[in-house]
């Protein structure tokens, strides 16, 4: 008996490459994320995946565009929320630190000692452009700007050492989220004027 594959649109084909790399990325971490195994997971070939994407390292660059732009949208989504007063600031934090915590920060420590800087321009961009859209909303965009770097700095460090280091400082392992909600709480730019 053989086995009949579907004919794939080369978005759809892209698409279930990136669905793949990410679930890789979660499950095994970035090391995972190469064009055989990806390959593997999705039942085409190693060249097929190269048409598509050129190399692993554009596979992954690909991978980051699209986690950061869909996590940035969903964060952004819930900044604005926070500010009519129809969530809460924690939500923000949630997702900026489970963006972290399931893969985007594994992915950037990797991207970053592997030299590959430029692979992390897509995560970077979209935060910028979220930031600059929300600072067109408030009353002191400075004030959003320093609160993003700092929020995404405890994130990317929770997702790094958190559990552990606030396991060595006799603190719950969410210390940091209720920290970080905290001082975006204090600062007040997400929430209503």
């Amino acid at each position: 008996m053989s086995i009949v594959r579907k004919r794939l649109t080369p978005e759809e084909s892209r698409d279930a490459a990136i669905d793949a790399a990410r679930a890789l990325l979660v499950e095994q971490g970035p090391q995972a994320v190469t064009l055989k195994a990806v390959a593997a997971r999705i039942g085409r070939t190693h060249a097929n995946l190269l048409h598509h994407f050129g190399s692993a390292a554009d596979l992954q660059k690909a991978l980051i565009t699209h986690l950061a732009d869909s996590i940035t949208a969903q964060i952004g989504a819930a900044a604005k929320r926070a500010r009519v007063g129809d969530a809460d600031p924690r939500e923000v934090v949630d997702l900026t630190f489970d963006a972290f915590a399931h893969g985007a920060g594994a992915m950037a420590t990797w991207m970053i000692l592997s030299g590959n800087h430029d692979a992390l321009d897509p995560v970077l961009n979209a935060i910028h452009r979220l930031v600059d859209e929300l600072a067109e909303d408030a009353d002191s965009g400075k004030l959003i700007y320093e609160d993003t770097l700092q929020l995404v700095l405890m994130a990317m460090g929770d997702a790094l050492l958190g559990k552990a280091m606030a396991s060595a400082l006799g603190l719950p392992p969410e210390a940091a989220r209720t920290i970080a909600t905290r001082a975006l709480i204090a600062s007040r730019s997400v929430l209503p004027a």
